[in-house]
């Protein structure tokens, strides 16, 4: 097989080599004749030699614009302010400072990233990452202008570097200013999520709790927090609005007894079934000396539903009639007699009604169904009254070192 492609590759040749022969004979005989004149010029010559004339010129021009753009792309290379090494150099500010920015060495990032941000096309993420370096720097003025710059260059990011300027803000502890940032950003874009979280964020750290409580639907409604966060937080902040509410001030009692009632009003029926709200409310009832009410409160609460923090709340009342809230708590008893909360708080109304013979009982047999440092103290309390010194102080210790233990396993868990 390889034979015949030989012979064919042959027989090509002699065939071309033939062509070639009779195409020189021709030319020899037919030279042609080529005449130009034009006002007083006169080009004269044979039809090839015009034609090899042409093919010199074509040739000495592309010789020509081959040897300009050898020129000009050695130039990129060599001239160090050339388009290849202006990126060259924007890549490579970008990339170091983008590695010392997320290493913690300011200086050098700031330095890196302003800058890659000078020369590159879309240097937003440059000018963000520079002024969070400057701001870690405390250069907060040169922090602003480079988000302003930014700004400038990319009018049409103005809500990522509102975001970002926001957060520096709060880092600075500038609370208002940012309050103000997040607040302009909420009117131009009322559905953005990222804005509703910063501001959940800093309503929650400002312990702004009317404001929390307002944002709370656009959060539900934009799915900014899912429906356990969403809960969990409307919940601290009902909360943190009672409490605030119940704070007493210039020594207005009644005042804040108002507002507190205002604020539980406020709330829904599903709201006033809560446990951890209910707590809340009946401990201001208690401070600001609404005790009869608070005793009401907890009384149809637990008739409702048992909870063990409301029974533990009810025996630090001092109603009006102490016997009938003894008598009301025994009743508990029945379905729940091994409850040691329940034990400790019949312990303490027993105390109130002066019955030291059964307070000690209630308060002892709490402490065989679980040492809690609070029944360690309250009997100790009364075991002092009774002139049992020795085991009074003995249960005060033991309260100590509970209530120390309880504290390390907090700060543990803290930690962890």
């Amino acid at each position: 097989m390889k034979r015949v492609y030989w012979l064919v590759l042959v027989l090509v040749l002699v065939a071309g080599a033939a062509s070639l022969l009779l195409f020189g004979l021709q030319l020899a005989e037919h030279k042609g004749y080529v005449l130009i004149a034009f006002q007083g010029f006169r080009y004269e010559s044979s039809l090839w030699a015009f034609i090899a004339l042409v093919l010199l010129t074509w040739l000495l021009i592309y010789l020509v614009r081959l040897s300009i753009r050898l020129l000009v792309t050695s130039g990129r290379f060599i001239n160090p302010w050339s388009r290849l090494h202006s990126r060259r150099r924007v890549r490579l500010a970008s990339e170091q400072g983008l590695l010392d920015l997320a290493e913690g060495r300011w200086a050098r990032a700031l330095r890196h990233l302003q800058r890659a941000a000078a020369d590159a096309p879309q240097p937003l993420s440059y000018y963000l990452g520079a002024a969070r370096a400057a701001n870690q720097l405390g250069q907060h003025e040169t922090s602003d202008n480079l988000l302003e710059q930014a700004l400038n260059k990319q009018p049409q990011a103005e809500l990522a570097i509102a975001l970002q300027h926001a957060e520096l803000q709060v880092a600075r502890g500038q609370t208002e200013a940012a309050l103000e940032t997040l607040q302009a950003m909420r009117e131009r874009h009322p559905h953005h999520h990222l804005v509703l979280r910063q501001l959940q964020q800093l309503y929650l750290q400002s312990a702004n709790w009317s404001a929390l409580l307002g944002l709370l639907p656009d959060l539900r409604k934009e799915k900014a927090l899912d429906n356990a966060e969403l809960t969990e937080l409307e919940r601290q902040a009902w909360r943190g609005r009672l409490q605030q509410a119940g704070q007493v001030v210039d020594g207005d009692k009644p005042a804040a007894l108002a507002a507190l009632h205002q604020a539980w009003q406020t709330m829904n029926a599903a709201q006033h079934r809560e446990p951890d709200l209910l707590a809340v409310y009946a401990e201001q009832l208690r401070h600001l000396g609404a005790e009869d009410e608070a005793q009401t409160l907890l009384q149809n609460a637990l008739k409702q539903s048992y909870d063990v923090a409301l029974v533990r709340l009810y025996g630090l009342l001092h109603g009006r009639d102490a016997g009938q809230q003894l008598q009301v708590a025994e009743g508990w008893l029945k379905q729940h007699p091994q409850d040691a909360s329940l034990l400790l708080t019949l312990g303490r109304l027993c105390m109130h009604n002066q019955l030291w013979g059964k307070a000690r009982t209630y308060l002892e047999s709490s402490l065989s169904v679980q040492r809690h440092p609070e029944t360690c103290a309250e009997l100790a309390r009364l075991l002092a009254q009774m002139g049992e010194l020795e085991r009074s102080n003995s249960l005060y210790q033991e309260g100590m070192r509970l209530l120390d233990e309880r504290l390390c396993s907090s700060s543990v868990a803290l930690s962890t």
